[in-house]
């Protein structure tokens, strides 16, 4: 009975020298003369066991890690190939409490499959959400994926439908669909994920999207700074268009709809849409005035949609079990799941899929573990570089849109960053204006300059020169920057500055200087 391996093919699995241990475990079989394969998988997100190397048993996969490639010839040796029990054995992969906590509807297929081979896709419910809709008309596919409440994944949580039906209702002779991979993020990687461990979904996803509003034409706009997942779309794409998934007649059908991949140049203002189109259409980055919305004039003036990898990624399974199935999920107005990315100074770091409602504690200190270095946790980064720091006293804050909000922060694209008692919050402000002077379009001067002077500001109070006064002038900047700004870059910045200043205002006021009795 042939033996059947798995080790990821996943940059966070490579980073931590997956290719090697692949390389090792082939050697190995070669010379031990098995009657084995190695599949190269996506990850399943716990990055912590990574390299995890798992093997098919009767029983299930059984999973060992994290496992280094001299490791290879001591777990052979040990029954690797039987699943036998090894100081590297985790047990079977689906029972680690990780991952059988997770409601995994978005990435349940990511790190079981093989992520080019389409027959494993199909073998795991692939392409049944893109068969059911070719059974429907244009409205009646937008109407499931508006009934499921579906928001964009990429931040800011606006409903995928309505954009959806916008585009629909625009008449035009070419229409597009542009998803954005420009994950940029500081803790975020569930697009490159998907993207390296089931590219099959993003590529099923669009496709609906293109069916849906009368688009025959798709770009992935992914950041240079994604190699392998650059490599792993266009590989999958070829496979997609050959087997008439793409192409002049979507599954034999009178639809047609094709895609192909574009690469950014690596500016975080192209997270922005209006800064994306415009790169693609080949200009420097910069942000537009709107109105116009891309849904009326986008891409080359046309009819646009355009959504996060994870949005559209999450519209197979919709288009496959129904929008009251996926509308069971969530809380409030936020339906569905979201992949929280937990990392920073964590113990558990890595990608955990749940329904919205889950609090921000049960998240760190239960799902994450606490601190890697076993200090308390002082702050929480939710959205990216843009997202709010949230104190222990918001620990009891449900992850949701609203809920969020409420409490002056952004759930953006869902990346979590957690920061120990060592963290000084007065340099992570600071940081916060730097970035957006160095990431900024220049457009328009609330950012452009806003930041800049932001930056000058903190650095006096650093040097304890008038900390009141200063305050108020970075309190006042903030305010300008959050309304005056063209996009979410400039008006996002005031969050995480805002929110260190109210939650951490002892970071910001210098301690008096003790004066010794005489």
């Amino acid at each position: 009975m042939s033996i059947t391996f798995y080790v990821p093919r996943d940059s966070g699995a490579l980073a931590l020298g997956a290719e090697k241990v692949a390389k090792t475990l082939e050697n190995e079989i070669n010379a031990r003369n098995l009657d084995a394969k190695i599949i190269r998988n996506g990850s399943r997100g716990m990055y912590w066991l990574e390299p995890m190397v798992e093997v098919e048993t009767p029983g299930g996969r059984v999973a060992y890690g994290p496992v280094k490639a001299s490791d290879i010839a001591d777990l052979l040796d040990g029954g690797l190939a039987e699943g036998k029990i090894h100081r590297l054995w985790l047990g079977l992969t689906d029972h680690l409490p990780f991952l059988s906590r997770q409601t995994r509807l978005t990435f349940a297929r990511c790190g079981i499959t093989d992520p080019v081979s389409l027959d494993d896709y199909r073998a795991h419910n692939g392409l049944k959400g893109l068969q059911n809709a070719l059974t429907l008309s244009r409205a009646e596919i937008v109407a499931q994926v508006t009934e499921s409440g579906l928001r964009g994944r990429g931040g800011a949580g606006f409903p995928t439908g309505i954009k959806w039906k916008t585009v629909l209702d625009t008449a035009a002779p070419q229409k597009y669909i542009v998803c954005n991979a420009d994950e940029g993020d500081s803790g975020t990687f569930a697009d490159r994920m998907i993207m390296e461990g089931d590219p099959f979904v993003l590529i099923e996803g669009m496709a609906i999207a293109g069916i849906a509003v009368e688009a025959t034409k798709g770009y992935i706009y992914i950041r240079s700074e994604y190699p392998h997942a650059i490599a792993v779309m266009n590989e999958a794409i070829e496979v997609a268009r050959k087997a008439g998934i793409l192409g002049a007649s979507i599954l034999g059908s009178t639809y047609a709809f094709d895609m192909e991949v574009r690469v950014g140049a690596g500016a975080y203002v192209c997270g922005e849409e209006t800064a994306l189109l415009e790169s693609l259409e080949g200009r420097r980055g910069i942000v537009r005035a709107k109105p116009p919305l891309p849904a009326h004039k986008g891409l080359f003036g046309k009819p646009t949609v355009i959504n996060n990898v994870i949005s559209l990624a999450s519209v197979p399974i919709i288009m496959d079990k129904g929008s009251a199935f996926y509308k069971d999920f969530g809380m409030g107005r936020s339906r569905g799941t979201i992949p929280l990315q937990i990392a920073g100074n964590v113990k558990y770091g890595g990608l955990f899929e749940a329904a919205f409602g889950l609090t921000l504690g049960e998240i760190v200190d239960d799902i994450g573990g606490g601190t890697a270095t076993g200090r308390p946790v002082k702050a929480v980064q939710v959205g990216g570089p843009l997202g709010a720091y949230f104190p222990r006293a918001l620990f009891d804050t449900p992850f949701d849109y609203e809920a969020f909000a409420a409490k002056d922060g952004l759930i953006g694209h869902a990346g979590l960053v957690v920061f120990d008692d060592s963290v000084d919050m007065l340099k992570q402000a600071r940081f916060a204006m730097e970035f957006c002077a160095v990431e900024s379009c220049g457009k328009c001067t609330p950012c452009r300059i806003g930041s800049t002077r932001g930056v000058e500001v903190v650095d006096r109070l650093s040097a304890n020169i008038e900390p009141e006064k200063q305050i108020a002038v970075l309190t006042d900047l903030c305010n300008t920057m959050k309304f005056g700004s063209l996009c979410a870059l400039g008006g996002f910045t005031p969050y995480p500055v805002m929110s260190a200043l109210n939650h951490f205002p002892e970071d910001f006021r210098p301690a008096p200087v003790a004066v010794a009795a005489e």
